[in-house]
């Protein structure tokens, strides 16, 4: 019995030398864009914004378009924040809006989950813009990088709670188009 155990046991130890890559490893390849890794990013560095600082040639002309069920919301006259993307972001969108890629949740429950978020100080690296009576805003002189835009939305006519309206947005090479919706 003890011998099946050893040629049991070496025969997974050459199977899983087998499926090893042969040369350097070298580090994993990082996360595809807009995906959220677990554990990533829980402590803020400033050096992981450095990037978003520098001057180019990227812009992101975007729009208000949100209409769940046909209702019209705006961000005329709201602020438009455009965040850089770090795993430190990525881990706050995804812990303030259940996504990287894009959300749209009432306010009153991403204001609740701020207590969840990693804490850090990243407001210098944070662009702002205001929107348009056209519910249009625009960006310009972005350094190529993944970007989140984040503004309120409102019921254009009546009542209703605002809305927290995030999309990623990647710069490469110059403007942008982006519709929140």
């Amino acid at each position: 019995m003890q011998r099946l155990v050893l040629i049991a046991l070496g025969a997974a130890t050459l199977a899983a030398c087998a499926e090893q890559p042969l040369g350097p490893a070298g580090p994993p390849p990082p996360p595809p864009p807009g995906l959220y890794v677990p554990g990533s990013g829980a402590v803020f560095r400033a050096r992981d914004f450095a990037w978003s600082a520098q001057p180019g040639d990227g812009a992101i002309a975007g729009t208000l378009a949100y209409r769940p069920g046909g209702v019209r919301y705006t961000c005329r006259g709201g602020d438009v924040i455009l965040t850089p993307e770090t795993a430190w972001t990525r881990r706050r969108m995804v812990i303030l809006y259940g996504s990287a890629l894009s959300a749209a949740v009432p306010a009153e429950i991403v204001n609740a989950r701020i207590p969840s978020a990693p804490v850090g100080d990243y407001r210098s690296y944070a662009k702002k813009t205001t929107c348009d009576e056209a519910n249009h805003f625009a960006f310009d002189g972005l350094p190529d990088g993944g970007w989140f835009v984040i503004t309120l939305a409102r019921p254009a006519d009546g009542p209703g709670a605002p809305i927290a309206v995030m999309r990623r947005v990647e710069t490469r090479g110059g403007p942008r188009t982006v519709t929140l919706n």
